[in-house]
């Protein structure tokens, strides 16, 4: 069953947390997540009577940031009560932006096979976090839940596109270039528990938009969505009413469960915060200057494409991510970019992500080492592979792996006569070649790597054979 129809309509509801050193409202750290529960917390993050919040000039800052970067158009904002109760909402309201966000009417593109889509951002605000609820069993069976309020309080940044998208991988791939966006802004770890989290309303045309809550991976969101369309499918063709309503995603189980009726705004019965002034985030931003000019990711693709002459599709993947761009920088730095360009992205990244290392465990200057022993026909591509893999697996430097393991390309005169000998151990082999079997160079070639013990370049020995032949 497809999924990338028309009468699919998603709108997504990104929540950051954004990396300020301290709370929204108070001065307790953000830097909550190896601590024990309920210990970064004071009377203005646990709501108790009598304690008035004060704004964090530096949210303000970074999610002025963020709503340029979406193209947004930023204005003077106003902080509102949301009343609703909860048991990890301590005041019986959450102070968030409601008639005044931030930012309004942004756009970003985002790739949808092999085509760029606009997707327009309706809105940018920041709110504080709730705490969080630690349930002893599943959603549906606990017989309690935990209150940690560590994170109550933390800044919020909330995404909140239009009903542009049109598929689950859409959706998926529009928050990888958020998550890129932010990290390239520096306002944002994704690499802490809980740092993004997302609400996806979707519907089918003809039936109610169900909400699904608090998914916490961009894979989760896929499989939440894939799931949700079956099921709203299969409804609306047994001619059953689809409820406009809240679901829950259970990750382990990959379903949508639900939780409550959706909740209506006039439900929230938002008024002004009266304890909060307006905030007007420019003349806040002008205090506190970036050093530097923010390259976001488009604009660095574009230069890549430009400075160092390599594909689209290569300047994709490597300004894919921010430690990704820069470890490529260091290297094209130094040796032909083209050529870093595909080490980087066609091999080293695949033995990463096949061992679960990040770029850390491979340093810049070990790969410059390797694609200069290449380029100076030292070792083989081959060779060179082997090289990379080995430093991954033993933390051993590649020019002590060369040496100890002997991959120093062998010399012509030895390549030629592992070709002499090949062809006159194989007349089979020779004869299928003649008769135009297409396999039999290939044999040929692998006897050769054999005898050299693969230490023979593959294009030189293909020749060699030919001209043998």
């Amino acid at each position: 069953m497809t999924t990338e129809r028309a009468d699919v309509i998603i709108g997504l509801e990104a929540h950051v947390q954004l990396t300020t050193q301290s709370k929204l409202f108070c001065g307790c750290s953000t830097r909550y997540q190896d601590s024990e529960p309920n210990t970064h917390t004071c009377p203005i993050c646990l709501g108790l009577p009598g304690s008035l919040p004060v704004v964090n000039e530096m949210a303000i800052v970074y999610a002025e940031r963020v709503a340029k970067a979406l193209s947004c158009s930023v204005q003077q904002t106003q902080f509102y009560r949301k009343n609703y109760y909860y048991p990890d909402l301590p005041k019986g309201f959450q102070i968030s932006q409601y008639d005044f966000p931030l930012g309004t009417n942004g756009y970003m593109m985002v790739d949808s096979e092999g085509q760029e889509r606009r997707i327009r951002i309706r809105r940018v605000h920041l709110e504080e976090d709730p705490g969080k609820l630690t349930y002893r069993g599943t959603i549906e069976n606990a017989q309690y839940s935990l209150i940690d309020y560590n994170r109550s309080g933390v800044p919020l940044l909330e995404v909140v596109t239009e009903p542009d998208l049109r598929a689950p991988k859409e959706a998926r791939r529009f928050l990888n270039k958020l998550r890129n966006i932010l990290e390239y802004l520096d306002v944002f770890d994704g690499n802490l528990e809980g740092s993004l989290r997302v609400d996806a309303n979707i519907s089918i045309a003809g039936g109610q938009r169900a909400e699904v809550k608090n998914i916490s991976s961009y894979k989760g969101v896929e499989k939440a969505l894939l799931f949700e369309i079956t099921r709203q499918r299969n409804l609306l063709r047994r001619g059953i009413h689809i409820m406009q309503e809240t679901r829950h995603f259970d990750e382990a189980r990959g379903i949508t469960i639900s939780l409550r009726s959706k909740e209506q705004e006039h439900d929230y019965r938002y008024f002004p915060e009266p304890d909060l002034p307006r905030v007007d985030p420019e003349p806040v931003a002008e205090q506190f200057p970036q050093q530097v000019q923010v390259e976001l990711p488009d604009a660095k693709r574009h230069r890549f494409i430009e400075q160092y002459r390599i594909s689209d599709y290569l300047a994709k993947v490597l300004t894919a991510s921010k430690p990704l761009a820069d470890y490529f920088e260091t290297v094209a730095a130094r040796v032909d970019p083209s050529a870093a360009a595909s080490w980087v992205v066609d091999v080293l990244q695949g033995e990463l992500n096949y061992r679960g290392l990040t770029l850390d465990a491979f340093s810049p200057n070990f790969l410059i080492d390797v694609i200069t022993n290449v380029n100076q026909g030292t070792i083989t591509e081959n060779a060179a592979v082997e090289v990379i893999r080995t430093v991954l697996d033993t933390g051993a430097t590649p020019c002590e792996i060369i040496d100890a393991q002997a991959l120093q390309a062998v010399p012509v005169e030895q390549i030629t006569a592992a070709v002499k000998q090949a062809v006159e151990e194989n007349p089979q082999a020779v004869d299928d070649y003649h008769s135009g079997k297409k396999g039999a160079l290939n044999f040929l070639v692998g006897q050769v790597m054999k005898k050299t013990r693969g230490r023979a370049d593959p294009t030189l020995t293909n020749r060699l054979i030919r001209e043998q032949l």
